[in-house]
Protein backbone atom coordinates (compact mmCIF):
# COMPACT_ATOMS: atom_id res chain seq x y z
CA UNK A 1 0.00 0.00 0.00
CA UNK A 2 1.29 3.65 -0.88
CA UNK A 3 1.53 6.42 2.03
CA UNK A 4 -1.65 7.97 2.61
CA UNK A 5 -1.61 11.50 2.30
CA UNK A 6 -3.82 13.11 4.82
CA UNK A 7 -4.28 16.30 3.82
CA UNK A 8 -5.88 15.28 0.38
CA UNK A 9 -7.97 12.40 0.94
CA UNK A 10 -11.51 12.64 2.26
CA UNK A 11 -13.44 10.42 4.30
CA UNK A 12 -15.69 9.34 1.38
CA UNK A 13 -13.06 8.31 -0.39
CA UNK A 14 -11.04 6.84 2.43
CA UNK A 15 -14.56 4.91 3.10
CA UNK A 16 -14.30 3.19 -0.73
CA UNK A 17 -10.96 2.29 -0.58
CA UNK A 18 -10.99 0.56 2.90
CA UNK A 19 -14.75 -1.29 1.58
CA UNK A 20 -12.36 -2.48 -1.37
CA UNK A 21 -9.13 -3.59 0.58
CA UNK A 22 -6.97 -1.23 -0.89
CA UNK A 23 -6.32 1.16 2.32
CA UNK A 24 -5.99 -0.49 5.87
CA UNK A 25 -7.65 1.06 8.83
CA UNK A 26 -4.18 0.43 10.32
CA UNK A 27 -2.08 2.52 7.54
CA UNK A 28 -4.51 5.63 7.69
CA UNK A 29 -4.46 5.56 11.24
CA UNK A 30 -0.82 5.41 11.36
CA UNK A 31 -0.21 8.11 8.89
CA UNK A 32 -3.00 10.83 11.07
CA UNK A 33 -0.81 9.67 14.25
CA UNK A 34 2.26 10.06 12.43
CA UNK A 35 0.94 13.95 11.08
CA UNK A 36 0.04 14.80 14.87
CA UNK A 37 3.72 13.57 16.15
CA UNK A 38 5.37 15.78 13.40
CA UNK A 39 3.36 19.05 13.37
CA UNK A 40 1.76 19.58 16.77
CA UNK A 41 4.95 21.01 18.39
CA UNK A 42 3.42 23.91 16.04
CA UNK A 43 0.05 23.85 16.67
CA UNK A 44 -1.45 22.36 19.22
CA UNK A 45 -4.51 21.02 18.87
CA UNK A 46 -5.00 18.02 20.80
CA UNK A 47 -5.11 17.88 24.57
CA UNK A 48 -4.65 14.39 24.67
CA UNK A 49 -3.86 11.94 21.77
CA UNK A 50 -5.36 8.40 22.00
CA UNK A 51 -2.23 6.76 20.50
CA UNK A 52 -2.37 3.14 22.25
CA UNK A 53 -6.22 3.34 21.89
CA UNK A 54 -6.18 3.86 18.42
CA UNK A 55 -3.87 1.76 17.24
CA UNK A 56 -5.40 -1.07 18.72
CA UNK A 57 -9.12 0.10 17.72
CA UNK A 58 -7.25 -0.03 13.95
CA UNK A 59 -5.94 -3.54 14.78
CA UNK A 60 -9.83 -4.54 15.56
CA UNK A 61 -11.30 -2.69 12.70
CA UNK A 62 -9.04 -4.38 10.11
CA UNK A 63 -9.48 -7.50 11.47
CA UNK A 64 -13.21 -7.24 11.18
CA UNK A 65 -12.83 -6.71 7.56
CA UNK A 66 -10.26 -9.68 7.04
CA UNK A 67 -12.72 -12.06 8.90
CA UNK A 68 -15.51 -10.83 6.53
CA UNK A 69 -17.55 -8.92 9.06
CA UNK A 70 -19.76 -6.16 8.09
CA UNK A 71 -18.42 -2.50 8.71
CA UNK A 72 -19.82 1.08 9.57
CA UNK A 73 -20.23 3.98 7.47
CA UNK A 74 -17.21 5.27 9.06
CA UNK A 75 -15.16 2.26 9.50
CA UNK A 76 -11.52 2.80 10.06
CA UNK A 77 -11.77 6.94 10.12
CA UNK A 78 -9.77 9.20 12.24
CA UNK A 79 -11.90 11.22 14.32
CA UNK A 80 -10.81 13.77 16.91
CA UNK A 81 -13.71 15.18 19.75
CA UNK A 82 -13.27 18.74 20.93
CA UNK A 83 -12.35 18.11 24.46
CA UNK A 84 -15.87 18.67 26.24
CA UNK A 85 -17.47 15.44 24.86
CA UNK A 86 -17.75 12.23 27.24
CA UNK A 87 -15.22 9.74 26.55
CA UNK A 88 -15.67 6.63 28.70
CA UNK A 89 -12.15 5.85 30.78
CA UNK A 90 -10.62 9.14 29.30
CA UNK A 91 -9.90 12.37 30.59
CA UNK A 92 -12.41 15.12 29.74
CA UNK A 93 -10.58 18.48 30.51
CA UNK A 94 -13.17 20.71 29.29
CA UNK A 95 -10.24 22.95 28.17
CA UNK A 96 -9.97 23.78 31.97
CA UNK A 97 -7.48 22.59 35.13
CA UNK A 98 -10.39 22.14 37.15
CA UNK A 99 -11.85 19.28 35.14
CA UNK A 100 -8.42 18.42 34.10
CA UNK A 101 -8.64 15.39 36.08
CA UNK A 102 -12.06 14.33 35.05
CA UNK A 103 -12.66 11.10 33.94
CA UNK A 104 -15.96 10.03 32.69
CA UNK A 105 -17.61 6.33 33.11
CA UNK A 106 -20.10 6.56 30.01
CA UNK A 107 -19.40 7.78 26.73
CA UNK A 108 -21.35 10.86 24.94
CA UNK A 109 -24.42 9.78 22.40
CA UNK A 110 -22.33 10.97 19.63
CA UNK A 111 -19.21 9.38 20.67
CA UNK A 112 -21.46 6.06 20.80
CA UNK A 113 -22.54 6.78 17.43
CA UNK A 114 -19.46 7.21 16.23
CA UNK A 115 -17.89 3.98 17.87
CA UNK A 116 -20.34 2.14 16.24
CA UNK A 117 -20.12 3.10 12.81
CA UNK A 118 -16.32 2.39 12.88
CA UNK A 119 -14.66 5.34 13.60
CA UNK A 120 -11.61 5.29 15.31
CA UNK A 121 -11.11 7.94 18.06
CA UNK A 122 -7.53 9.36 17.61
CA UNK A 123 -7.49 12.09 20.31
CA UNK A 124 -9.15 14.70 22.12
CA UNK A 125 -8.61 18.50 21.05
CA UNK A 126 -8.08 21.76 22.48
CA UNK A 127 -10.54 24.56 23.31
CA UNK A 128 -11.34 28.12 24.44
CA UNK A 129 -12.07 27.15 28.33
CA UNK A 130 -15.23 25.72 28.76
CA UNK A 131 -16.45 27.04 25.17
CA UNK A 132 -16.41 30.60 26.41
CA UNK A 133 -14.65 32.53 23.86
CA UNK A 134 -14.11 32.51 20.18
CA UNK A 135 -10.40 32.49 19.90
CA UNK A 136 -9.31 29.21 21.53
CA UNK A 137 -6.24 31.32 23.19
CA UNK A 138 -6.16 28.96 26.32
CA UNK A 139 -4.25 29.69 29.81
CA UNK A 140 -3.87 26.35 30.77
CA UNK A 141 -2.96 24.34 27.31
CA UNK A 142 -1.65 26.79 25.44
CA UNK A 143 -3.43 28.70 22.18
CA UNK A 144 -4.49 26.44 19.13
CA UNK A 145 -2.98 27.62 16.26
CA UNK A 146 -3.95 28.40 12.91
CA UNK A 147 -2.67 26.45 10.31
CA UNK A 148 -2.28 28.90 7.61
CA UNK A 149 -0.02 31.14 9.94
CA UNK A 150 0.93 29.70 13.14
CA UNK A 151 0.60 33.27 14.69
CA UNK A 152 -2.52 33.77 14.29
CA UNK A 153 -5.79 32.41 16.13
CA UNK A 154 -7.43 29.11 14.77
CA UNK A 155 -10.89 30.60 16.11
CA UNK A 156 -13.31 29.09 18.94
CA UNK A 157 -14.14 27.53 21.40
CA UNK A 158 -13.66 24.42 19.03
CA UNK A 159 -9.77 25.75 17.67
CA UNK A 160 -8.34 22.47 18.14
CA UNK A 161 -11.17 21.14 15.67
CA UNK A 162 -10.48 23.18 13.25
CA UNK A 163 -6.89 23.19 13.21
CA UNK A 164 -6.66 19.47 13.48
CA UNK A 165 -9.33 19.07 10.59
CA UNK A 166 -7.37 21.86 8.24
CA UNK A 167 -3.89 20.86 8.88
CA UNK A 168 -5.40 16.65 8.25
CA UNK A 169 -4.43 15.31 11.78
CA UNK A 170 -7.57 13.93 11.73
CA UNK A 171 -10.47 13.44 9.29
CA UNK A 172 -13.23 15.09 10.53
CA UNK A 173 -13.43 16.47 14.14
CA UNK A 174 -16.36 17.40 16.70
CA UNK A 175 -17.15 21.04 17.94
CA UNK A 176 -20.10 22.72 20.13
CA UNK A 177 -22.14 25.65 18.93
CA UNK A 178 -23.44 28.15 20.79
CA UNK A 179 -22.73 31.43 19.45
CA UNK A 180 -20.31 30.12 16.82
CA UNK A 181 -18.25 27.90 17.75
CA UNK A 182 -18.08 25.68 15.06
CA UNK A 183 -18.27 27.74 11.92
CA UNK A 184 -15.86 30.82 13.75
CA UNK A 185 -12.44 28.10 13.13
CA UNK A 186 -14.29 26.21 10.39
CA UNK A 187 -14.09 29.72 8.50
CA UNK A 188 -11.06 31.07 9.76
CA UNK A 189 -8.87 27.55 8.88
CA UNK A 190 -10.46 27.09 5.57
CA UNK A 191 -12.56 24.21 6.48
CA UNK A 192 -16.39 22.99 6.02
CA UNK A 193 -18.27 23.68 9.13
CA UNK A 194 -21.88 23.08 10.07
CA UNK A 195 -24.23 24.02 13.01
CA UNK A 196 -27.49 21.86 12.70
CA UNK A 197 -31.22 22.55 13.80
CA UNK A 198 -31.36 22.90 17.44
CA UNK A 199 -32.20 19.26 18.61
CA UNK A 200 -31.19 17.48 15.51
CA UNK A 201 -27.84 16.00 17.52
CA UNK A 202 -28.33 14.63 21.07
CA UNK A 203 -26.11 16.42 23.99
CA UNK A 204 -25.98 13.60 26.13
CA UNK A 205 -22.49 13.36 27.17
CA UNK A 206 -21.78 16.75 26.37
CA UNK A 207 -20.61 19.50 28.90
CA UNK A 208 -22.92 22.61 28.54
CA UNK A 209 -22.47 26.32 28.09
CA UNK A 210 -25.85 27.20 27.37
CA UNK A 211 -29.01 24.89 27.63
CA UNK A 212 -31.03 27.39 25.16
CA UNK A 213 -28.27 27.69 22.27
CA UNK A 214 -25.84 24.62 22.75
CA UNK A 215 -25.43 22.53 19.39
CA UNK A 216 -23.35 19.63 18.20
CA UNK A 217 -21.50 20.12 14.80
CA UNK A 218 -19.17 18.38 12.44
CA UNK A 219 -16.52 19.59 10.97
CA UNK A 220 -14.59 18.18 7.98
CA UNK A 221 -12.57 19.02 4.78
CA UNK A 222 -15.73 18.81 2.53
CA UNK A 223 -19.37 19.14 2.57
CA UNK A 224 -20.62 15.42 1.17
CA UNK A 225 -18.08 14.61 4.32
CA UNK A 226 -20.32 16.15 6.63
CA UNK A 227 -23.34 14.68 5.14
CA UNK A 228 -21.85 11.72 5.85
CA UNK A 229 -20.82 12.58 9.57
CA UNK A 230 -24.38 13.59 9.90
CA UNK A 231 -25.44 10.36 8.62
CA UNK A 232 -23.86 8.67 11.80
CA UNK A 233 -24.36 11.02 14.54
CA UNK A 234 -28.35 12.65 14.05
CA UNK A 235 -31.30 11.55 15.40
CA UNK A 236 -33.21 11.68 18.66
CA UNK A 237 -31.73 10.26 21.79
CA UNK A 238 -34.26 9.60 24.44
CA UNK A 239 -31.55 10.38 27.19
CA UNK A 240 -31.56 14.11 25.75
CA UNK A 241 -34.30 16.33 27.12
CA UNK A 242 -33.82 18.47 24.06
CA UNK A 243 -33.15 15.98 21.31
CA UNK A 244 -35.95 16.27 18.32
CA UNK A 245 -38.10 13.30 17.51
CA UNK A 246 -38.02 14.54 13.22
CA UNK A 247 -36.95 12.12 11.03
CA UNK A 248 -33.45 11.76 10.28
CA UNK A 249 -32.49 11.76 6.44
CA UNK A 250 -29.56 10.51 4.75
CA UNK A 251 -28.36 13.71 4.52
CA UNK A 252 -26.30 12.70 1.21
CA UNK A 253 -29.28 11.76 -0.89
CA UNK A 254 -29.81 15.51 -2.16
CA UNK A 255 -26.06 16.72 -2.43
CA UNK A 256 -26.17 17.00 -6.21
CA UNK A 257 -29.51 17.99 -7.00
CA UNK A 258 -27.69 21.38 -7.90
CA UNK A 259 -29.51 24.90 -6.99
CA UNK A 260 -31.37 25.80 -10.00
CA UNK A 261 -34.49 27.40 -8.98
CA UNK A 262 -33.07 27.69 -5.64
CA UNK A 263 -33.84 31.18 -3.63
CA UNK A 264 -31.29 32.96 -1.81
CA UNK A 265 -31.87 35.92 0.42
CA UNK A 266 -29.47 38.17 1.70
CA UNK A 267 -30.71 40.04 4.79
CA UNK A 268 -30.44 43.73 4.69
CA UNK A 269 -29.48 44.73 8.46
CA UNK A 270 -26.60 43.81 10.51
CA UNK A 271 -24.04 41.15 8.54
CA UNK A 272 -22.50 44.47 6.23
CA UNK A 273 -22.25 47.03 9.47
CA UNK A 274 -18.88 46.01 10.83
CA UNK A 275 -17.02 43.81 8.14
CA UNK A 276 -13.78 43.40 6.42
CA UNK A 277 -13.39 44.53 2.67
CA UNK A 278 -11.74 41.15 1.86
CA UNK A 279 -14.40 39.23 3.49
CA UNK A 280 -17.21 41.32 1.81
CA UNK A 281 -15.60 41.05 -1.55
CA UNK A 282 -15.58 36.97 -1.15
CA UNK A 283 -18.81 36.77 0.30
CA UNK A 284 -20.23 39.05 -2.94
CA UNK A 285 -18.64 36.52 -5.35
CA UNK A 286 -19.92 33.45 -3.77
CA UNK A 287 -23.59 34.95 -4.74
CA UNK A 288 -22.27 35.26 -8.02
CA UNK A 289 -21.40 31.60 -8.26
CA UNK A 290 -24.59 30.77 -7.01
CA UNK A 291 -26.38 32.68 -9.63
CA UNK A 292 -24.25 31.34 -12.19
CA UNK A 293 -25.75 28.32 -11.12
CA UNK A 294 -29.53 28.96 -11.63
CA UNK A 295 -30.11 30.25 -7.74
CA UNK A 296 -31.89 33.35 -7.56
CA UNK A 297 -30.87 36.22 -5.49
CA UNK A 298 -33.01 38.79 -3.23
CA UNK A 299 -32.63 40.99 -0.17
CA UNK A 300 -35.03 40.30 2.77
CA UNK A 301 -35.25 42.29 5.75
CA UNK A 302 -35.35 40.82 9.21
CA UNK A 303 -35.62 43.83 11.58
CA UNK A 304 -35.11 42.78 14.91
CA UNK A 305 -30.99 41.74 13.50
CA UNK A 306 -30.14 45.05 14.90
CA UNK A 307 -30.37 43.72 18.70
CA UNK A 308 -29.72 39.73 18.23
CA UNK A 309 -26.23 40.02 19.61
CA UNK A 310 -27.99 41.68 23.00
CA UNK A 311 -30.77 39.19 22.74
CA UNK A 312 -28.63 36.15 22.71
CA UNK A 313 -26.06 37.22 25.17
CA UNK A 314 -28.91 37.86 27.67
CA UNK A 315 -30.06 34.60 26.98
CA UNK A 316 -26.62 32.77 27.31
CA UNK A 317 -24.96 35.01 29.46
CA UNK A 318 -27.44 33.77 32.68
CA UNK A 319 -27.64 30.66 31.22
CA UNK A 320 -23.53 29.95 31.11
CA UNK A 321 -23.15 31.51 34.95
CA UNK A 322 -26.13 29.58 36.11
CA UNK A 323 -24.13 26.48 35.17
CA UNK A 324 -20.58 27.48 36.40
CA UNK A 325 -21.92 28.90 39.69
CA UNK A 326 -19.89 26.27 41.86
CA UNK A 327 -16.91 27.11 39.90
CA UNK A 328 -17.83 31.10 40.33
CA UNK A 329 -17.85 30.34 44.18
CA UNK A 330 -15.06 28.37 45.08
CA UNK A 331 -12.89 27.61 41.68
CA UNK A 332 -12.47 30.89 40.23
CA UNK A 333 -8.76 31.96 41.08
CA UNK A 334 -8.14 28.79 38.87
CA UNK A 335 -10.05 30.20 35.40
CA UNK A 336 -8.78 32.40 32.54
CA UNK A 337 -9.87 35.73 34.37
CA UNK A 338 -11.41 36.72 31.24
CA UNK A 339 -13.37 33.53 31.12
CA UNK A 340 -14.16 33.96 34.84
CA UNK A 341 -15.11 37.32 34.02
CA UNK A 342 -17.22 36.82 31.15
CA UNK A 343 -19.26 34.08 33.29
CA UNK A 344 -19.43 36.00 35.88
CA UNK A 345 -21.69 39.06 34.08
CA UNK A 346 -24.32 36.77 33.84
CA UNK A 347 -24.47 36.56 37.74
CA UNK A 348 -25.63 40.19 37.51
CA UNK A 349 -28.48 40.18 35.31
CA UNK A 350 -31.61 40.76 36.50
CA UNK A 351 -34.61 38.08 35.60
CA UNK A 352 -36.50 40.03 33.95
CA UNK A 353 -34.13 40.91 31.07
CA UNK A 354 -33.65 37.20 30.77
CA UNK A 355 -37.16 37.18 30.34
CA UNK A 356 -37.67 40.03 28.06
CA UNK A 357 -35.03 38.42 25.95
CA UNK A 358 -36.64 35.02 25.39
CA UNK A 359 -39.72 37.06 24.27
CA UNK A 360 -37.33 38.98 22.36
CA UNK A 361 -36.30 35.30 21.05
CA UNK A 362 -39.26 34.32 19.91
CA UNK A 363 -40.23 37.42 18.07
CA UNK A 364 -37.11 37.44 15.86
CA UNK A 365 -37.88 33.57 15.03
CA UNK A 366 -41.11 34.52 13.85
CA UNK A 367 -39.18 37.04 11.27
CA UNK A 368 -36.50 34.59 10.61
CA UNK A 369 -39.84 32.26 9.56
CA UNK A 370 -41.12 34.92 7.52
CA UNK A 371 -38.37 35.78 5.77
CA UNK A 372 -38.00 32.08 4.99
CA UNK A 373 -41.51 31.83 3.29
CA UNK A 374 -39.70 33.80 0.13
CA UNK A 375 -36.60 32.46 0.38
CA UNK A 376 -35.08 29.07 0.44
CA UNK A 377 -31.37 29.67 2.36
CA UNK A 378 -29.93 32.99 3.83
CA UNK A 379 -26.83 33.74 2.62
CA UNK A 380 -24.24 36.24 4.81
CA UNK A 381 -20.37 36.12 5.15
CA UNK A 382 -19.14 33.84 8.16
CA UNK A 383 -16.77 35.58 10.26
CA UNK A 384 -16.04 39.45 9.53
CA UNK A 385 -12.30 39.40 9.85
CA UNK A 386 -9.44 37.00 8.51
CA UNK A 387 -7.79 35.17 11.39
CA UNK A 388 -6.77 37.63 13.47
CA UNK A 389 -3.35 37.60 15.77
CA UNK A 390 -2.56 35.43 18.97
CA UNK A 391 -2.99 37.97 21.78
CA UNK A 392 -4.93 40.45 19.45
CA UNK A 393 -8.08 41.96 21.79
CA UNK A 394 -8.74 45.16 19.25
CA UNK A 395 -8.90 44.48 15.84
CA UNK A 396 -9.66 47.62 12.87
CA UNK A 397 -12.17 46.83 10.30
CA UNK A 398 -12.55 50.10 7.85
CA UNK A 399 -10.92 52.27 9.89
CA UNK A 400 -12.42 51.56 13.25
CA UNK A 401 -11.24 49.35 16.56
CA UNK A 402 -13.72 46.57 17.95
CA UNK A 403 -13.22 44.01 20.34
CA UNK A 404 -11.65 41.14 18.68
CA UNK A 405 -14.22 38.37 20.97
CA UNK A 406 -16.89 40.22 20.65
CA UNK A 407 -17.28 40.46 16.78
CA UNK A 408 -15.62 36.93 15.87
CA UNK A 409 -19.23 35.78 16.83
CA UNK A 410 -21.14 38.54 15.01
CA UNK A 411 -21.82 36.70 12.10
CA UNK A 412 -22.68 33.30 13.32
CA UNK A 413 -24.86 34.10 16.45
CA UNK A 414 -27.93 35.05 14.86
CA UNK A 415 -28.43 31.75 13.49
CA UNK A 416 -27.78 30.38 17.19
CA UNK A 417 -30.66 32.46 18.61
CA UNK A 418 -33.21 31.57 15.88
CA UNK A 419 -32.09 27.68 16.02
CA UNK A 420 -31.74 27.10 12.45
CA UNK A 421 -29.14 25.00 10.51
CA UNK A 422 -26.34 26.65 9.24
CA UNK A 423 -23.43 25.58 7.28
CA UNK A 424 -19.55 27.48 6.70
CA UNK A 425 -18.24 26.54 3.67
CA UNK A 426 -14.65 28.25 2.26
CA UNK A 427 -14.81 30.96 -0.31
CA UNK A 428 -11.60 32.56 -0.62
CA UNK A 429 -8.31 33.94 0.58
CA UNK A 430 -6.98 37.14 1.38
CA UNK A 431 -3.71 38.84 0.22
CA UNK A 432 -1.67 37.32 3.08
CA UNK A 433 -3.35 33.95 2.28
CA UNK A 434 -5.98 33.59 5.25
CA UNK A 435 -9.15 31.80 4.74
CA UNK A 436 -13.10 33.56 4.36
CA UNK A 437 -15.93 31.57 4.80
CA UNK A 438 -19.40 32.07 3.28
CA UNK A 439 -22.43 30.64 5.49
CA UNK A 440 -25.77 29.37 4.62
CA UNK A 441 -28.84 28.75 7.02
CA UNK A 442 -32.18 27.35 5.94
CA UNK A 443 -34.94 25.98 7.51
CA UNK A 444 -35.57 24.33 10.85
CA UNK A 445 -34.70 20.55 10.19
CA UNK A 446 -33.99 21.25 6.40
CA UNK A 447 -30.37 20.36 6.46
CA UNK A 448 -30.39 18.77 2.97
CA UNK A 449 -30.92 22.38 1.20
CA UNK A 450 -28.37 24.12 2.84
CA UNK A 451 -26.06 21.13 2.03
CA UNK A 452 -27.18 21.20 -1.56
CA UNK A 453 -26.32 25.20 -1.57
CA UNK A 454 -23.09 24.54 -0.12
CA UNK A 455 -22.11 21.47 -2.41
CA UNK A 456 -23.12 23.15 -5.53
CA UNK A 457 -20.83 26.16 -4.53
CA UNK A 458 -17.69 24.23 -3.21
CA UNK A 459 -17.96 21.69 -6.41
CA UNK A 460 -17.94 24.86 -8.64
CA UNK A 461 -15.40 26.90 -6.69
CA UNK A 462 -12.81 24.46 -5.28
CA UNK A 463 -11.42 26.64 -2.26
CA UNK A 464 -11.29 23.19 -0.42
CA UNK A 465 -9.12 21.66 -2.28
CA UNK A 466 -6.18 24.35 -1.21
CA UNK A 467 -4.33 23.17 2.05
CA UNK A 468 -2.05 24.83 4.54
CA UNK A 469 1.36 25.19 4.66
CA UNK A 470 1.67 22.95 7.42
Amino acid sequence: MSPVDTRSLSIAEAARLIARGELSPIELVDAHLERISTTDDRLNSFITVLEPQARSAAEKAETRIRSGQPIGPLHGIPIGLKDLYYTKGVRTTIGSSIMGGFVPDYDATVVSRFLDAGAIIIGKLQMHEFASGATSANIHHGPARNPWDTERVSGGSSGGSGTGVAAGQVMAALGTDTGGSVRIPAALCGIVGLKPTFGRISRHGVYPLSWSFDTVGPMTRTVRDTALVMNVIAGHDPNDPYSSRQPTPDFTETLGRGVDGLRVGIPREHFFEILDPGCESAMREGVKVLEGLGASVEEVSIPLLENILSIGQAISGPEAAEIHLENLRHNVEEMDPQVSSRLAAGLLEPAIYYVRAQRARRAFNRQVAAAFESVDVLLTPAAPIPAPKIGQEVSTVRGEEHSTLQILARMTRPFNVSGSPTITVPCGFSSDGLPFGLQIAGRMFDEGTVLRAAYAYEQATGWHTRRPPI
